[in-house]
């Protein structure tokens, strides 16, 4: 686990429950290790917006993590990005999707770093 540069994102995930937490968790893995292989997606920035985990490139679109009310927790997009709607239309029903803006989990199982970190990849570099 990567430690947390900035208290407030190490506190905002603390307050989670356990289940939304874990899988959260195993999405920042995720967005890190994608950045790792994107020379334009450092260096990455991890903060708070909306009081949810966000993770921000210098040529990306803001990526957001937290819970959500119709699953254990959600990856956001920017909805008036087309990001999900080239994810929707590169993996066709393999996802809960809410409209043009989140790919929603109720395990940690569900997160496939192939198909979600193409996500990761496409949102990092959203402006190049």
């Amino acid at each position: 686990m990567r430690p947390f540069a900035d208290p407030a994102v190490a506190n905002a995930f603390a307050a989670l429950p356990d289940a939304t937490r874990n899988g959260l968790m195993d999405l920042r893995e995720l967005i890190f290790d994608t950045a790792d292989t994107l020379p334009h997606a450092q260096p990455l920035t991890e903060a708070l917006r909306w009081g949810q985990p966000a993770y921000l490139a210098p040529r990306g679109s803001t990526i957001r993590l937290g819970g959500h009310k119709s699953a254990r927790f959600a990856l956001f997009v920017h909805c008036q990005s087309r990001l999900m709607g080239d994810f929707t239309t590169a993996f066709p029903d393999e996802d809960r999707i809410e409209g043009s803006r989140a790919i929603l989990f109720d395990a940690p199982g569900q997160i496939d770093p192939t198909r979600h970190g193409w996500l990761i990849a496409r949102a990092l570099t959203y402006h190049l």
